[in-house]
């Protein structure tokens, strides 16, 4: 009888509920507290916020090894010293002559066969050079009609030509500089007049001058063997936008589209059949061919693991160690002290670890990590494209220094005003960008565009090779 009153007690079956609701809670609280750590410790070594975006609370990089050496340059290094032209192309041959003997202090005369070269360089005053086009209105003796001669071919309807048109978009796309400095450097430095109203105008001819050759260019990409590949955040008449960044050996191009999902993507890459290096981002699984995954990306993630407490803290650094192992090989890769076979070699055993590791965070107990490792699992085998195809970086560090130029642009001016606005700034850093890379004078380039649309020809290609490429590939 007294068993029984105790089992069908209320007060104890209510106690009991209350305990299961309370651990409920607890565990609700616990678990709700490990996620604000986690958003609290966040920084940039262990996700993808920019440096700029730490707090003073965040650690500190890990500090590099003191070197013993002194600072400069060290003994047995070759000087760096600028180039002398030769003779004839200087401008102006100064002869400097001792008139005294440094001991005795008499008159010296003669010639010195090989005397000592120095060269001063130094910009003389620009002064911009001013055409004045007399167009005259003539009537006919014959009917009595006034005609008014046209313009020669090739000269601008405007009040600038080619080199002052290139040199505005330059400052204004690629220099990031605001339109009222546009203004005062072409008033100071050149002594020539631009209202900001000009401004704009100049950059919607240079934008039209580059249309062909970049949309070439951007055709171009799709039919490279690897590209790298990026997005940030834009902003285009103050509304949320992307600039999309594609970057292979020779070419990049910048794309910016409304969106950031498949769609864009897909007009980005087009019929890419190489292969694309980029983060885990899901827009890129559209793309169906040879993936690698960033490991600098891969390394942030196996950062934020390390800082949980218990297994997935101990998979975290495990990882960690197995990716810093990595680098270091290929770093010596890079430098030609390992041999790649040996390193494929090495890689296998590597590859085996870490799979394993991901493995075991997929149930470590942290709902996070196990998310994230599941998810790198599932394209486990982008993750080694690097090592079996030469020619690839583990890392999505070059559209990462690309889209660079784009974000500096963004936080300064904010972005564009609409839609024609967003396609200068697609061309001009294109052009910028891949003139960089092929060793091209870009001011040179934007000015020969400008030339050939006035004169109605082709713009010259922003393609490496002089023959058409696509063509071929056609």
């Amino acid at each position: 009888m007294a068993d029984t009153a105790k089992t069908t007690c209320p007060n104890c079956g209510r106690l009991a509920k209350r305990i299961t609701e309370f651990e409920a809670q607890l565990a609700q609280a616990v678990a709700r507290i490990e996620q604000l750590e986690a958003l609290l410790r966040q920084n940039s070594r262990n996700s993808s916020k920019p440096p700029s975006s730490d707090p003073p609370s965040a650690p500190a990089p890990p500090a590099k090894k003191k070197s013993k050496r002194k600072r400069g340059g060290q003994p047995g290094h070759p000087g760096h010293f600028r180039s002398l032209l030769p003779t004839e192309e200087v401008d102006r041959v100064i002869p400097v002559k001792p008139d005294a003997c440094g001991r005795c202090g008499r008159k010296l005369r003669g010639e010195d066969p090989a005397p000592q070269r120095r060269q001063v360089w130094d910009i003389p005053p620009v002064r911009p050079q001013v055409d004045e086009y007399q167009l005259h209105t003539l009537g006919c003796e014959h009917c009595g009609a006034a005609t008014t001669a046209p313009l020669p071919k090739g000269v601008p309807t405007g009040a600038f030509g080619p080199r002052t048109l290139a040199m505005v978009a330059l400052f204004s796309g690629a220099y990031r500089l605001s339109k009222r400095a546009i203004e005062r450097i072409l008033a100071d430095f050149f002594q020539m007049p631009m209202s900001l109203g000009a401004i704009p105008t100049c950059e919607k001819v240079v934008s039209a001058a580059l249309a062909e050759p970049v949309a070439e260019a951007r055709a171009y990409v799709e039919i490279s063997e690897v590209a790298y590949c990026d997005e940030t955040g834009w902003k285009e008449n103050n509304k949320k936008a992307w600039l999309w960044t594609a970057v292979t050996e020779m070419v990049t191009v910048f794309m910016i589209h409304v969106s950031r999902g498949r769609e864009a993507a897909c007009l980005l890459l087009g019929c890419f059949a190489g292969v694309l290096v980029s983060d885990r981002w899901h827009a890129y699984n559209a793309y169906q061919g040879l993936r690698q995954l960033c490991w600098a990306h891969l390394v942030r993630d196996f950062t934020a693991f390390s800082e949980y407490s218990g297994k997935a803290g101990r998979i975290g650094s495990q990882l960690l160690e197995k990716a810093e192992l990595m680098f270091h090989w290929w770093h010596r890769i890079r430098d030609g002290t390992l041999q790649r076979k040996t390193f494929t070699r090495r890689m296998k055993s590597l590859r085996t670890d870490v799979e394993r590791l991901l493995g075991r965070g997929t149930s470590c107990g942290q709902a996070k990590v196990e998310r994230a490792c599941k998810r790198i699992l599932k394209r486990a085998d982008a993750l080694w494209t690097f090592v079996e195809v030469e020619g690839v970086e583990p890392t999505n560090n070059a559209a990462e220094r690309a889209a660079r130029k784009g974000v500096l642009w963004r936080k300064v001016s904010f972005g564009t005003q609409s839609a024609e606005g967003s396609r200068f700034a697609e061309r001009i850093l294109t052009a910028a960008a891949t003139c960089r890379q092929q060793g091209r004078n870009v001011l040179e380039y934007i000015t020969e565009a400008c030339h050939a649309q006035l004169h109605g020809r082709p713009a010259p290609s922003l393609l490496p090779y002089s023959e058409d490429t696509l063509a071929h590939s056609a």
